[in-house]
């Protein structure tokens, strides 16, 4: 039978994933960790490099109480040294792949190695400081033979899913204060409910504490068709695996269908907190796995979004978020992607993005978060690839005004480009042009019977550097600037190119949102799919 083999699929992936655990831990000394690093998948690698992080600073702190002082300071140099090891690796040649992986342990190490530089600025010198208490603490059982994360008073058992060589969230001290309450109301059998303004990390947090505990997260986008039934679906479904769910704008459902979910979250609720096999869920007898979590995630005084029903409230610990620290984001993503001179760097990058919020005329497409940010640093990162002799300022340079000059409206433009001959001053780094597309591109827009101007090349180019970054592009002005023009050039370079681009036009008011994207039937339940 189908569902018997499955359940044996996964219990052999847990146990696959638990046996590699085993042997890595107990072959960490063996070899540099940088050769060690590649015996293993990146999930065992990354979740052992934490176990050990753990251990070794307590270690260290057991050699402080023996009278040693300077142990926390030898191990803090002993992690730079580690760092600076993955990052000259990253500036060298390596798979697709290897890469992801040192930049995942990149980023985790950063953060190790600030918590261990805070502890020594306030000399800490006992293990039951809160500083240190209060960091999420792996560490592996030999009785057991089993890995658990510690964090204040709270243990959970690492749940061995496979997650695949996933990329990390740099942890700030935001994120911190937010695995702190998210754990907590996990271990008193609540559930969790960041709430906070778009681009603070909500759905990123909850989704990157449950990859550091093993445990797979499924986010549901919320939405006014979602009714009692088809959440109902998905909590049995979670209940069963022992998965997350993190329901993204959960007050966008509708009141009535809010109080009903209530009910079914206590009822699973309170199936966990009586450590039951299995429960009544809506009539139906299911099995229980206690690790399931649910979570939920909200955008305060967005229109169209609705105040949660008391008894919703009750069920869930809500946690402010705000806006992170960018600076330090910024600084770690840039490490990760292999440059050297990072915080200067990050500086300069955080300061022009204030600057352009502040100075800039607002555009409804302007966007200068976390988001606009991130995509920019990704830019320079494969920048930075393509040309390693080039210096690092100049490639910072050349991704921020080549990924941002496109989408600035004509009256900025000069303001832009001031803006960033302030911070890198005396800079003047050509466009990294591919002449062999501009030619296609030439030939495409003649074959329209078009006139070739360099502006108009220019912004087909343009468009196309965006798509590679970017899943969706809006091509936005006036009537007549040619907008679909450029589109159906860049088509018909493709075209040229042998790339086989597909094409369909669409009018948004002649379709309506259940036509182009499918609906449930309510009655049926069955699903219809759209466009």
């Amino acid at each position: 039978q189908v569902e018997v083999w499955l359940n044996h699929v996964l219990d052999s992936m847990r146990a696959t994933v638990r046996d590699e655990m085993t042997e890595a831990v107990m072959a960490y000394e063996e070899k540099p960790r940088e050769q060690w690093l590649f015996d293993y998948p990146a999930q065992v690698a990354l979740s052992c490099t934490q176990i050990w992080w753990t251990t070794e600073v307590g270690i260290a702190f057991a050699r402080v109480e023996e009278g040693y002082e300077n142990a926390m300071k030898e191990y803090h140099k002993k992690q730079v040294t580690q760092l600076n090891t993955l990052v000259t690796m990253l500036l060298g040649q390596l798979s697709k792949g290897d890469r992801q992986k040192i930049m995942t342990i990149c980023t985790i190490d950063v953060h190790a190695r600030d918590v261990v530089a805070k502890m020594i600025a306030q000399k800490v010198d006992n293990a039951q400081a809160f500083i240190w208490l209060s960091q999420l603490r792996h560490r592996w059982s030999d009785e057991e033979r089993h890995c658990f994360a510690n964090i204040c008073d709270a243990q959970f058992l690492y749940s061995y899913e496979y997650l695949g060589n996933t990329p990390r969230l740099v942890i700030t001290p935001l994120t911190d204060r937010c695995y702190i309450t998210l754990t907590q109301s996990l271990h008193l059998t609540m559930s969790g409910a960041p709430a906070g303004p778009a681009g603070t990390g909500k759905t990123e947090t909850t989704k990157d504490l449950g990859r550091a505990l093993g445990i797979m997260v499924y986010v549901f986008n919320c939405s006014e068709q979602m009714d009692y039934k088809s959440c109902g679906n998905i909590y049995k479904g979670l209940s069963q695996t022992g998965a997350w769910g993190c329901f993204d704008e959960f007050n966008r459902i509708s009141v009535e269908v809010l109080s009903v979910v209530a009910v079914q979250v206590k009822s699973v609720q309170d199936a966990i907190r009586e450590k039951k096999k299995s429960f009544n869920f809506l009539g139906e007898d299911i099995n229980l796995v206690p690790s399931v979590g649910i979570f939920i995630t909200m955008n305060p005084g967005y229109a169209g979004r609705t105040e949660l029903p008391e008894n919703l409230k009750a069920l869930f610990r809500p946690c402010a978020m705000v806006v992170p620290d960018f600076e330090l984001i910024c600084e770690i993503m840039l490490v990760a992607e292999g440059f050297i001179e990072a915080r200067a760097l990050a500086r300069k990058f955080i300061t022009l993005y204030q600057l352009c919020k502040e100075l800039l005329s607002k555009q409804d497409h302007y966007d200068w978060g976390l988001r606009a940010i991130k995509s920019v640093l990704v830019v320079a990162g494969s920048l930075k690839r393509g040309d390693p002799e080039r210096p690092e300022d100049q490639v910072l340079m050349r991704s921020l005004r080549d990924f941002n000059i496109p989408k600035i409206v004509t009256d900025d433009v000069p303001v832009f480009m001031g803006l960033i001959g302030d911070l890198f001053p005396a800079l003047d780094v050509p466009r990294k042009r591919d002449l062999n597309f501009e030619s296609f591109v030439r030939q495409a827009v003649l074959d329209l019977r078009l006139q070739a101007e360099d502006n108009f090349v220019l912004k087909v180019v343009q468009l196309e550097e965006l798509l590679t970054v970017r899943h969706s592009v809006f091509v936005v002005g006036n009537a007549g600037t040619g907008k679909s023009q450029v589109m159906r050039s860049l088509n018909k370079t493709y075209q040229i190119m042998k790339r086989r681009p597909v094409w369909t036009d669409l009018n948004p008011k002649a379709v309506t949102n259940d036509e182009l994207f499918g609906i449930i039937n309510p009655a049926t339940r069955e699903w219809k799919d759209g466009k």
